[in-house]
């Protein structure tokens, strides 16, 4: 017989949970495992609403399994550690991002890309090494493995930190794999949601010059005069486009609708990359010869590893470099994912979870 989720585990929680396709968030107990010798166990305070929530609460990439808490830019202090954890002690500031597990031998975890193992378990709706199903962070409580643990600065603000353990790493990551992250160079950001305006503000702490490539020409004032860019393109004005043919060392796209790749490579200078993180659910057209003449190279990259997610935390707080967020009450929820569906947020929505998830929600 399947145990209730609230008698699952000794430690009892509550967050908000979507029950079914309708995506509805509404208040659900449930149970954290006890700690482990190796865990850390933390009072959730903020947890960031990341587009991806929107997707897995409706099932849209066919993977998820009910009931789900969403949540996975969490963010708190620590209220307990197990006794082989060297790292962490009660009180703490720390956070969990976007996966809570892997399987720590293949080479992939070896090279510090647990991102990238097979095994790798994400922080909620994934099974975990004990069978059981993985809640994230619109709870009270979380407890992961202390080799997932990011430690958070004393200088970076807890509700401003936590989309940072998703949208942040997203695109710092392939700044610097791509070798987009050098003084002088030109990078281009596609899209100023949550991830593009993180990409903005990255891209310029590393020294480059950023150009942001949009539809929307009302976006021009703020991204140059709030986000610090240094140009604005409208990608659907041929002569924008035209002037600025082989111009771009590297373009960070970060839209998850269909759009066209072609423009995006004529962009590019000679031995350009095209780095998507976005991720559109239908196929998108890529012309090949527009890569053949420049050697070009698109490429892709999803979040990063432990090492440098940390790595990413610890050049956030050294440069002041904070999303734009708005701060909401848990209750708040659902009509924060309607928003997000109409791209109505600057930048990211941030759960006040210690103020205002309350067990009196029941």
């Amino acid at each position: 017989m399947t145990r209730l989720p609230e008698e699952e585990h000794p430690n009892k929680a509550f967050g908000w949970a979507a029950r079914d396709i309708s995506g509805v968030l509404s208040p659900f107990k449930f149970s954290r495992r006890a700690t482990g010798e190796k865990d850390v166990a933390f009072k959730v305070l903020y947890c960031g609403i990341c587009h991806s929530d929107l997707h897995m609460v409706k099932n849209e990439w066919g993977t998820s399994i009910y009931p789900l808490v969403p949540g996975h830019e969490v963010v708190g202090e620590v209220t307990e550690v197990g006794s082989k954890v060297k790292e962490y002690k009660v009180g703490d500031r720390v956070g969990v991002g976007c996966m809570v597990g892997s399987c720590r031998s293949c080479n992939e975890c070896t090279n510090n890309l647990e991102n990238h193992c097979p095994g790798m378990i994400l922080t909620y709706g994934a099974k975990y090494h004990d069978g059981s199903i993985t809640y994230g962070g619109y709870s009270d409580t979380m407890v992961a493995d202390e080799h997932f643990i990011v430690r958070i600065p004393d200088n970076l603000p807890l509700d401003a930190a936590a989309p940072l353990l998703c949208a942040g790493i997203t695109v710092y990551s392939p700044l610097r794999y791509y070798g987009l992250d050098k003084p002088g160079l030109h990078v281009g950001v596609v899209g100023l949601g949550g991830l593009g305006h993180m990409a903005v503000k990255f891209a310029k702490a590393m020294g480059a010059k950023v150009t942001v490539i949009s539809t929307s020409p009302n976006k021009k004032k703020e991204a140059m005069e709030n986000l610090g860019a240094d140009s604005f393109l409208i990608s659907r004005d041929q002569d924008q486009l035209q002037a600025g043919i082989s111009t771009m060392d590297g373009i960070i796209d970060t839209v998850s609708a269909q759009h066209p790749l072609l423009p995006l490579i004529g962009l590019l200078k000679t031995h350009g990359k095209l780095v998507l993180v976005g991720a559109p659910e239908k196929p998108l057209d890529l012309p090949v010869f527009p890569l053949l003449q420049g050697r070009k190279m698109v490429g892709g990259s999803l979040i990063g590893g432990m090492k440098e997610t940390q790595e990413m935390i610890d050049f956030a707080a050294e440069h002041s470099i904070k999303p734009d967020i708005e701060v909401i009450p848990m209750d708040y929820v659902n009509t924060a994912m309607d928003r997000l569906l109409k791209a109505d947020v600057k930048y990211r929505f941030v759960i006040d979870i210690g103020n205002t998830l309350k067990a009196t929600s029941y």
